[in-house]
């Protein structure tokens, strides 16, 4: 009995230090939650080593914060730190990045402020003692730690996400960023009025700023799709004009195709009829060139090259490489919208990739560029192959990478330095250069993360 006794005044005595020791290991259920509500609101992908990792990097720091720095100032040495873990763990946008600490942490300040306020009411115990007593203090996290979890299988179930943040440009990225910044101001001064007002302040009060704050988070993520969706009607749009143009110049080659067929099997009748079969195989070579550029012109649809980014970046290199009489075959042999990386970084990669190419290419008598999309279930990856012809026989295959490196005036030489860090910042993907007397050839390889772990 005197033990019960004993845990009974220990959960029930003001205690910081005591406090923390009895909470430290729900820190660890804490980041675990709160990873899995901001994984699946932004569609985070991630293996699991990166899962344990970032659980057990960001308990520690919440522990070491927790007994080091005060209330609520290790709070707010976390709210800085954790977004740097998201980016440097999850390889996150700088975006989701910061949105990722403020979901988890948002539902923190709203919830602990009117609990703590209703144990003020109830049993006359105010915020900073319902933070220093184990028995409030364990009573709040695992309230917190339940509505984390029912927003979660909330979302999961309804397949609620804000994954297309992804897609929109740079300009709105960075005043998205700049409002999620100011957005986690207003949560820590929210915080620190809490903690060192709340007892003060009327219920009504309290209830109003949670609202306010509420209100605020919901306006936020509001913004954010409406802008992703305003991006994605304009990438549709781009789309939409891209497809009409290959439409447009499908349709007159087959015109003109049509209007000169009697053509054509007159000029093979007249090489039949003299027997020169030199002669029909080099004109049938010249009809077979053109009907591959049909093929191309086909190939070049959304159902075949079915995401939207991708479209767009294959259509405008294909229209800038036909303008310089460069013949560019495609093959698109998976489902883009399976790639085993961020799509954004992919279309990085291949529009510096065909820039490169077509710049190569255009100089030389025979102009050819070969790109091939593929799938090597087998080897659990898939490949993108772009082959070009080339003049300058004697080009590095590796200083081409470093930074500024370039043959050419008035080029910055920054294209394949940035591949070569995209390829840095992630452990899936490898790159092959390599040439032969015809052609250049870029092999990047990109493998299936959960396979492989």
């Amino acid at each position: 009995m005197e033990f019960f006794n004993t845990i009974i005044q220990t959960l029930t005595t003001p205690n910081e230090w005591m406090t923390n020791v009895i909470c430290s290991p729900l820190i660890i259920v804490e980041m675990y939650v709160s990873m899995l509500l901001f994984t699946t609101i932004l569609d985070i992908k991630c293996t699991f080593k990166q899962k344990i990792i970032y659980v057990l990097s960001t308990s520690i720091i919440c522990i070491i914060t927790r007994f080091l720095f005060p209330s609520p100032y290790g709070t707010i040495a976390n709210i800085i730190l954790y977004p740097v873990l998201v980016l440097l763990i999850f390889k996150a946008s700088l975006l989701k990045s910061i949105v990722a600490q403020i979901i988890p942490f948002i539902i923190t300040v709203l919830i602990e402020p009117i609990v703590a306020k209703l144990y003020f009411i109830l049993f006359n115990a105010s915020f900073s003692l319902s933070l220093i007593t184990p028995i409030y203090r364990l009573s709040i996290m695992l309230l917190v730690y339940l509505v984390m979890i029912i927003v979660y299988l909330l979302c999961k179930k309804s397949n609620l996400n804000i994954a297309s943040i992804d897609i929109i440009d740079r300009k709105s990225k960075i005043l998205l960023s700049i409002n999620a910044i100011l957005g986690i101001l207003s949560i820590i001064m929210q915080y620190y009025l809490v903690n060192f007002y709340s007892d003060n302040l009327p219920l009504l009060i309290t209830i109003f700023s949670t609202l306010t704050l509420l209100i605020y988070f919901v306006i936020s993520i509001y913004s954010i799709t409406r802008t992703t969706k305003l991006e994605i009607a304009k990438q549709d749009l781009e789309e939409t004009k891209l497809y009409n143009k290959t439409l447009q110049i499908l349709h007159d080659n087959i015109r003109c195709f049509k209007h000169d067929f009697n053509n054509i099997i007159q000029a093979i009748g007249g090489y039949i009829q003299s027997e020169d079969i030199e002669g029909l195989k080099k004109y049938y070579k010249q009809i077979l060139e053109d009907c591959n550029k049909e093929n191309n012109l086909a190939v070049l649809s959304p159902e075949v090259i079915n995401n939207p980014a991708i479209y767009s970046i294959l259509a405008s290199k294909y229209h800038l490489a036909d303008s310089k009489g460069i013949t560019i075959h495609f093959d698109i042999l998976l489902d883009l919208n399976t790639l085993h990386m961020k799509i954004y970084e992919f279309t990085r990669i291949l529009g510096i990739l065909l820039d490169n190419a077509i710049e190569a290419s255009s100089e030389c008598d025979e102009k050819i560029i070969n790109m091939v999309i593929r799938d090597e279930e087998k080897k659990h990856r898939q490949i993108l192959y772009i082959e070009n012809t080339y003049n300058n026989k004697d080009v590095d295959t590796e200083k081409i990478y470093e930074k500024a490196f370039t043959t050419k005036p008035n080029n910055t030489g920054l294209g394949l330095w940035e591949v070569r860090k995209i390829l840095n910042r992630n452990t899936n993907l490898n790159l092959f250069t390599s040439k032969n007397d015809k052609f250049f050839s870029q092999q990047l390889e990109i493998y299936n993360q959960k396979d492989n772990r």
